[in-house]
């Protein structure tokens, strides 16, 4: 598909929706099962289930490790969410959540070829979650969290990696993290500028904030600011200080490397980059502090932090999270290629390198026709999720 034909398909999913086909396409829900060995006669049923199968329970039984090519677990994603921090609705539970998930597992089998299910559970418990899926284990190969509400969020994804041997990542944070990387590293080049001189300020120090200050971190990007509604996050804050182990107390001691104190006015002064990831929303008169020919984004869905014909009057680059603005940071972008590449190239983590490799292969697929409206491709764009994968596994590779 061109990238032309794809910008038109793009601008025809942007009309107005109505209530009526939104809930006509989740009847009976987005998913469903289908076999993929045929099963319209008796030999049919003799070799998928009863007896032949059991031919396939014996061998696996006899040598564990066969279950991973004679059976599906192994390429199976769960897209697991508790319901506490789904999409801009916040906490609604797990039955609530549910439709979401289900669609991000549809994305999976769509952009990944990756079968998945999602699990909502009914508890918010960091450790009956991890018992969940430990116990589960050998019914999938992969785990996608989703939706679940930070701090937690942090714990879960850490004790869960440890406690599987499996690739394990919290999209809301990772995802998120690189596809803003890309989408940076190519806003870097429209505006002339080398990625590891800028001044970034991040809003919002939750899930998605403290991955993308990690993220630009590793990728040499050393003056980034985070912004929480407390303020600007540094090392000299009472709160961090009385909770040093912490995720913001940790990164306030790897950022904001020239101390600077106070709110969005104090972060943005002669700042190149804001990208918001919270519900705060971004005053114009504290656009105006930044840098000439500044980058933006602004990532809040449905409402970003600050509109498009706004930002523009500043920033040379504008983007947001939504499909009807230019410059659309999605996380499919991301996701189904990484776990892709992970799972093809035998991986038990997720590594920062994979992260890192994921950003500079969607990076890479915009460069030639770069411009400031077109900074990253498009999440239906077909070359994203198998060049997301070769550089997954080359990185797997060089570990």
């Amino acid at each position: 598909m061109s990238i032309d034909a794809v910008t038109a398909s793009d601008n025809s999913a942007a009309t107005a929706l109505t209530e009526a086909e939104i809930f006509d396409a989740h009847q009976g829900g987005k998913l469903s099962i289908a076999s993929t060995v045929p099963l319209s006669n008796k030999r049919d049923l003799s070799i998928a289930y009863t007896p032949g199968v059991a031919e396939v329970s014996r061998a696996i039984h006899a040598k564990p490790e066969l279950a991973r090519t004679l059976t599906w677990a192994e390429r199976l994603v769960v897209v697991v969410s508790d319901g506490t921090a789904v999409l801009g609705l916040g906490n609604i539970g797990a039955s609530a959540s549910l439709p979401v998930m289900e669609g991000k597992s549809a994305l999976f089998k769509t952009f990944g070829d990756l079968d998945s299910i999602p699990l909502v559970l009914n508890t918010t418990d960091v450790d009956e979650i991890v018992e969940t899926l430990v116990r589960l284990r050998p019914s999938f190969g992969a785990v996608n969290l989703e939706d679940i509400s930070a701090p937690r969020c942090f714990e879960l994804e850490e004790k869960l990696i440890e406690a599987l041997d499996c690739p394990v990542m919290h999209d809301d944070q990772h995802g998120t993290a690189v596809v803003a990387l890309a989408a940076l590293t190519n806003a870097a080049k429209v505006t002339g500028r080398e990625l590891a001189s800028l001044r970034v300020v991040v809003s919002g120090a939750g899930a998605a904030g403290i991955a993308v200050a990690e993220i630009l971190l590793a990728a040499g990007i050393t003056d980034v600011v985070l912004l929480d509604s407390r303020g600007i996050i540094n090392s000299g804050r009472k709160d961090l200080a009385a909770d040093p182990a912490s995720k913001k107390a940790g990164i306030a001691g790897r950022s904001n490397p020239r101390s600077v104190e106070g709110g969005p006015a104090e972060a943005l002064a002669r700042a190149d980059v804001f990208i918001g990831v919270s519900s705060s929303k971004l005053a114009e008169e504290h656009l105006a502090l930044m840098n000439q020919d500044a980058i933006v984004f602004a990532l809040s869905n449905p409402d970003p932090e600050v509109l498009p014909e706004v930002a523009v009057k500043y920033a040379a680059v504008v983007a947001t999270g939504r499909s009807d603005f230019p410059n659309q940071i999605n996380n499919v972008l991301a996701f189904p290629g990484i776990f892709r590449g992970a799972l093809d190239a035998g991986a038990r983590r997720i590594t920062p390198a994979m992260k890192l490799a994921a950003a500079y292969a969607i990076a890479d697929l915009a460069a030639e026709h770069l411009s400031a409206d077109y900074i990253v491709p498009s999440p239906l764009d077909p070359r994203v999720a198998p060049a997301v994968t070769a550089a997954v596994v080359a990185a797997v590779e060089l570990q």
